[in-house]
């Protein structure tokens, strides 16, 4: 069964494939034609007079200033391993949310939500320098170890970051390695910071951009942006932004059945199937005010919001086709956040005094298709048998979620700095945070009897209803002295304090779990409920759910440390050693047979270099480093889609950065970024445990049926490749008034495996190595631009990560891989007044 839709769509995808890579071709030869052009002086002309053109000139690099360590530096003064992505690259390189920039820095992977939630955009893990374990992300699980922020504020939610749209952005800061002492727990293994343009009291400034793009067998999608500089007095301006961006499907949802085996019920997707489905509407708007109150003290607060309804997944079954799913229940996904920021900035004598406050506020309501998990525990072991209707009959098995998740998080930060010319010189201050979840989920399969349901949730097999808060405190600070003009030390350390609670209600009905007696994987639910509380009458009530049935919290302190030396070799290189620490909080486990996971050390040993050559037109950056990660925790879904974390043991990770920068000549500059990472096990990992938690090293037995889950030492970690590498080379020219210009950017990304257990691993295959191209050319003249691109020119089908709806062993049979957007042209013009 095939759509009129699909039918046109497939007619015409020869010439839509053709077309912009006709163009891109043309494009590309253009520039040397119109170059040797420019280059031919007049008869007569003296060759002098053609030395002064501009491509004869020499071009510098530009200095490129961060706030990485809390103050105002330049780039190549810093002795840490940081990558800049200034605000002409993110233009140049058509950078508009997260999967943009998050390619053009060696150092960072990511994953994408699966096992059972919502899998379309705005829902990213980020892991930096192969910190990753491969299964974070889950309301229950561990918090993130990699801190994002915007401007001073953290952004970094317990399920993931948010994924702001990148427009009127000054520049992106990625922080590799632990920073645990300037930015604390969030921050494990490395930070990553965007920096928005400030409003500007001394001129009006307003600009737009226009943009129109085609995906190669997909739809048509568009970006609208706009921001506006407003001077109100001498000393006060606002700055307001403002974006609506449609990206377009690609991902079919086809027309299939599904035959239950225990039931052999048939269920088909007729109303559901559809072309390009996976479609997401994006808009927003920030705005913030600076008002000097004199010359030493300024207030900016700000405000930023935006809202995404997606539905579709990113994720394709192979099974089905390339870029196919057969799913049957509606998948979709609206999300919603808005934060409120104060930074405050002045002096105290020569003393730099900052405080920053943020209250962030993220609801997410999402729908996703859970039909995976009843098929395979109906296959594999006979589950369809437990599902029937008020009249005994059999039923559809299929699960499908209803969710919504609240997200609230307000932060404060003060910290002073004394002058950063003193021989003698720190930064200290004080961080505390709270951040809350409201976790709420429906497991519904539709005619469930009354009976199997939980109790006041119709159709409910499983309910989650819960509150988890973290909340964070520390005092930071770091010292540095300039021993001679050469050489420099510095010291800094956190003390911290953590305090983590869950507690609310999740399980089955009571008629569904008392069938297990006293299975332990049953011990949950409205069970539970009866034995904490006996009568029903007693049962202590929670939020419209049955009972309160678990509350757990754990808290903790401890303290971490820094130690650099810096030998500046001259005013254009430097050396690094450094020795640093970050951590994550431990917490609960939401399955009452685990003990708590306790928190995970990552201990890093680093040489880098900061090196410019030619007369400022080359930097050549890198690091050499080695990062030990000590009782890491590896959450994952376990049986009956529970997540579980528990402490795998050691890792130990080491690995190369590189960076380059290079103004080739006053026409042509090229930059890289590359990274060679070994992340692997260093000691076995099994899935048993002793009673106080920690491992039991006898589980590597030879294997049965009943064999937890494991890994041996040399394993490697998931997720990030052995190496990663982007080169992008782009040559601008001028004629007339006018400054064409012709890019090219290669991406690179090798094999990477897809779970750290063995058995899961085989189960889902490992993820291919990939190379992608993109391509751009356009014309700049004054204030306007018009750009043309063409993104994953050759379609390359990659690997970015794959997933199953539930445990691994179960629906791992079905495994779905998120690739990067097919071949995509578009057009873009955009004007600054």
């Amino acid at each position: 069964m095939q759509s009129n839709k699909s039918y046109n769509r497939r007619s015409s995808a020869v010439a839509l494939r053709r077309l912009p890579l006709a163009a891109a071709i043309g494009l590309a030869f253009s520039p040397l034609a119109w170059a040797q052009n420019t280059d031919q002086a007049p008869a007569g002309q003296a060759q002098t007079d053609a030395a002064q053109t501009p491509q004869a000139r020499a071009k510098t690099l530009d200095t490129v200033l961060v706030t990485a360590q809390k103050r105002v530096e330049n780039l190549q003064k810093v002795p840490i391993s940081i990558q800049a992505i200034g605000n002409a690259q993110l233009e140049q390189q058509q950078v508009s949310d997260f999967d943009d920039y998050a390619k053009l820095i060696p150092s960072l992977s990511y994953g994408t939500a699966g096992g059972g939630v919502f899998s379309g955009p705005g829902f990213v893990q980020v892991y930096m320098r192969g910190v990753s374990s491969g299964g974070d992300g889950n309301h229950s699980g561990s918090q993130p170890s990699v801190g994002m922020y915007l401007d001073e504020q953290p952004i970094t939610t317990i399920q993931g970051s948010l994924d702001i749209h990148m427009y009127d952005i000054e520049r992106v800061e990625a922080l590799a390695g632990p920073q645990g002492t300037l930015y604390g727990a969030s921050s494990q293994a490395g930070t990553v910071r965007i920096i928005t343009n400030k409003p500007d009291p001394s001129a009006f400034a307003a600009g737009f951009g226009v943009e129109a793009n085609a995906i190669d067998g997909g739809g048509i999608g568009h970006v609208f942006e706009g921001f506006a500089n407003l001077p109100i007095r001498d000393n006060m301006a606002i700055r307001v932004v403002g974006w609506q961006k449609y990206d377009a499907g690609y991902v079919d949802n086809v027309f299939g059945t599904r035959t239950f085996p225990t039931s052999g019920i048939t269920i088909d997707n007729a109303n559901r199937a559809d072309d390009d489905y996976n479609d997401a509407e994006t808009m927003g708007a920030r705005a913030a005010l600076r008002i000097d109150l004199n010359e030493n003290w300024s207030i900016t607060p700000s405000i930023v919001g935006q809202k995404m309804v997606a539905s579709g997944s990113t994720g394709y079954d192979p099974s089905v086709g390339d870029l196919k799913v057969t799913h049957f229940y509606n998948e979709s996904s609206k999300d919603r956040w808005d934060q409120a920021a104060l930074t405050v900035e002045g002096k105290i004598g020569n003393f730099d005094l900052v405080y920053a406050f943020s209250h962030l506020t993220r609801n997410v309501d999402s729908e996703s298709d859970y039909n995976d998990y009843g098929f395979w525990y109906d296959t594999l072991a006979g589950y369809g048998a437990y599902f029937y209707d008020d009249a005994g009959n059999l039923i559809n098995p299929s699960q499908y979620i209803e969710a919504t998740d609240g997200y609230r998080k307000t932060s404060h930060e003060l910290r002073i700095a004394s002058p950063k010319e003193n021989r003698l010189r720190f930064v200290g201050g004080v961080f505390w945070q709270e951040q809350k979840h409201d976790i709420h989920q429906r497991y519904r399969v539709d005619g469930l009897a009354s009976l199997l349901s939980v109790s006041g949730y119709e159709d409910t097999i499983w309910l989650t209803e819960q509150d988890r808060k973290d909340r964070d405190e520390a005092v930071f600070g770091e010292l540095s002295f300039d021993i001679t003009d050469k050489w420099t030390v510095t010291a800094g350390g956190r003390w911290f304090r953590a305090n983590n609670n869950l507690r609310g209600y999740y399980g089955f009905g009571e008629g569904y779990s008392s069938q297990s007696g006293d299975d332990p994987i049953f011990r949950y639910g409205e069970a539970g409920c009866r034995a904490l509380y006996g009568d029903p009458a007693n049962w202590v009530k929670y939020e419209g759910a049955p009972c309160l049935n678990f509350d757990k919290k754990v808290k903790e302190d401890g303290s971490l440390g820094r130690f650099n030396i810096t030998y500046e070799i001259d005013d254009n290189k430097l050396l690094y050693a450094t020795w640093s620490e970050g951590y994550r909080p431990g917490g609960i486990n939401r399955k009452g047979t685990l003990p708590p996971y306790l928190s995970d050390f990552l201990t890093n040993y680093e040489i880098g270099w900061k090196t410019t050559w030619a007369g400022n037109r080359l930097s050549f950056n890198g690091a050499i480093f080695r990062e030990d990660w000590d009782d890491f925790q590896f959450s994952y879904l376990g049986q009956n889609g529970l997540t579980e974390i528990r402490n795998a043991g050691q890792a130990r990770i080491e690995g190369i950065e590189i960076d380059l920068n290079w103004a080739v000549t006053y026409n042509l500059t090229i930059t890289g970024g590359f990274a060679w990472y070994d992340a692997k096990l260093t000691e076995d990992y099994c899935a048993a445990t002793n009673p106080d938690g920690s491992l039991d090293p006898t589980c590597f037995g030879p294997r049965t049926d009943d064999t937890p889950d494991r890994a041996p030492k040399g394993s490697r970690l998931p997720i990030t490749p052995e190496f990663k590498g982007s080169l992008v080379g782009r040559y601008t020219w001028e004629m007339g008034e006018y400054e064409p210009y012709f890019q090219a950017s290669v991406f690179h990304q090798g094999d990477r495996v897809s779970d750290l257990r063995e058995e899961q691993r085989a189960l889902l295959g490992d993820l291919d190595a990939y190379t992608t191209l993109d391509l751009s050319a356009g014309v700049r003249r004054g204030s306007w631009a018009l750009d043309f691109f063409l993104k994953n020119a050759t379609d390359e089908r990659t690997e970015l990560t794959r997933f199953a709806q539930c445990a691994t062993l179960t629906c791992g049979f079905q495994p779905y891989t998120v690739s990067t957007q097919p071949r995509t042209f578009g057009v873009r013009f955009s004007r600054e007044f």
